[in-house]
């Protein structure tokens, strides 16, 4: 399946040389547009095309697409690489699909991404998508525990480490990957679901607001 890739600029999902960017033609069955803008292309998208993919921060494709009562769906798919804070990306592309979202799109998109080496989860339109909504109370509820003092953050990280098989804790994790992007996406979930979960842990607070 051939694809185009439209960059906006400021992409988080490639924010450097992938073979999903080198292996592009300049008109293929699938758009991927990646970059922090990479919404404001539909306005200007071409007819035609098999499936139109754009990249997503933590907000609904549905900002971008419109809704319509349950019924919205097209050739338009959202995506994005999950990233944690300034770590590395991740293998992992997770696709957003609406309600009528085509068939024939959804498949041109996994064919697109997986043939670049990639693991495509498909999902529905909810803000966050599937790994931020699951981790983010976890990470919180290891820093309010810690705050609470039931055990040193090295006690903390090494028993998940031995009694998971975690291959590191969830303190150093947020410290080395950035606490305040922690609160970052924390916040975005807390004010689309209002869900205490969510809420940014004391400590991810703290380091937002000395920019660390």
């Amino acid at each position: 399946m051939t694809h185009t890739i439209i960059d906006t600029g400021g992409s988080r999902s490639f924010p450097s040389d992938h073979s999903l960017l080198s292996s592009a033609g300049d008109d293929g069955h699938t758009v991927v547009v990646i970059g922090n803008q990479a919404g404001q292309y539909l306005a200007e998208a071409p007819q035609g095309k098999t499936a139109i993919v754009i990249e997503l921060g933590m907000e609904c494709l549905g900002a971008h697409t419109g809704e319509a009562g349950g019924d919205e769906g097209s050739n338009v798919l959202g995506f994005a690489r999950f990233r944690l804070g300034e770590a590395d990306p991740t293998d992992l592309i997770e696709l957003v699909r609406q309600p009528h979202t085509s068939s024939e799109a959804i498949e041109a998109a996994r064919a697109v991404f997986e043939g670049a080496g990639l693991v495509v989860a498909v999902c529905s339109d909810f803000a966050g998508r599937i790994v931020d909504r699951l981790i983010r109370p976890y990470y919180n509820e290891a820093l309010r525990q810690l705050d609470q003092g039931l055990a040193s953050a090295k006690d903390m990280d090494l028993t998940l480490k031995l009694g998971l098989g975690y291959p590191e804790g969830p303190i150093e994790l947020l410290e080395r990957t950035g606490l305040s992007h922690h609160f970052e996406v924390a916040q975005s979930l807390f004010e689309a679901y209002g869900e205490p979960a969510y809420s940014p842990a004391r400590r991810a607070r703290v380091a937002m607001l000395r920019g660390e």
